[in-house]
């Protein structure tokens, strides 16, 4: 069994956590995704990824928790790390990432979406980082990257009082950017995906880099930064493509070169 089904569609990459029942993320399907990113960021050809889950309930329930029922601080620090690398290769992607939850997501599993750059959660979706009820804390960008999002109050009462959110409270807070039918998360994931194969991918990576620079970096130092790579844009051939096409009234044609 295959634990992430790759689907290449256009410039877009689609991976498939298929770990059944629940999608859980093992040492070897952490260590994969991280491998399946850094391929598509070698290709070229690849403007988008959307992660979803296989099947109907489930987008990710996170770790297997058996893992780390015999209290092994090797094996926790083991899987610390593959969490770690696997999540932060998937913040790190060059294009544009989008999770499509299709279920629970829970613990990892909402960690791996909280990578993502867009999450669009189908109405029965429910999240939650419930790692404090069985005495363990969120170790993949969890505390981060939720707190960014909805702000400290909304992940203090997910992560310390162990809070649920459906889809239309996750909308509303900002930890996600639409909310779709059931069944529909996919193909609404595509479709955003889509129009990213129309910006020119040399753009998009810059201005990802310089969005989420503001996680870390003061405004002092990113408006000068964003000015530099601004003018590094003009050693791209995308730049000139992307200028002339509009001037002469046709569709760009991308090389992400």
């Amino acid at each position: 069994m295959t634990a992430i089904i790759e689907k290449i569609v256009g410039h877009t990459a689609v991976l498939t956590m298929n770990n059944p029942p629940a999608n859980t993320w093992t040492a070897q399907s952490l260590q994969l995704l991280k491998q399946k990113v850094s391929e598509l960021n070698a290709n070229k050809d690849i403007y988008a990824l959307v992660i979803t889950g296989e099947g109907e309930k489930f987008f990710s329930a996170g770790a297997d928790l058996k893992l780390f029922a015999d209290g092994d601080k090797g094996n926790a620090a083991s899987m610390a790390k593959y969490f770690g690398e696997a999540f932060e290769a998937l913040s790190g992607f060059r294009g544009v990432s989008i999770a499509a939850i299709n279920g629970y997501a829970m613990g990892g599993g909402l960690e791996v979406a909280l990578a993502c750059d867009i999450r669009i959660a189908e109405e029965q979706a429910v999240m939650a980082l419930p790692e404090a009820t069985v005495g363990l804390l969120p170790c993949a960008g969890g505390t981060q990257n939720l707190t960014a999002l909805v702000g400290e109050g909304w992940a203090k009462r997910m992560i310390l009082c162990g809070e649920r959110v459906d889809a239309a409270k996750g909308l509303s807070l900002g930890l996600v950017e639409e909310v779709v039918v059931k069944g529909a998360a996919l193909d609404a994931a595509m479709t955003l995906a889509e129009k990213v194969a129309k910006q020119s991918p040399s753009s998009v990576t810059a201005c990802k880099t310089l969005i989420q620079a503001g996680r870390t970096m003061p405004r002092t130092q990113a408006l000068p930064l964003e000015r530099e790579l601004f003018i590094g844009l003009f050693d791209t051939q995308d730049q000139a493509e992307g200028v002339n096409a509009f001037l002469e009234k046709r569709p760009a044609k991308w090389t992400n070169n």
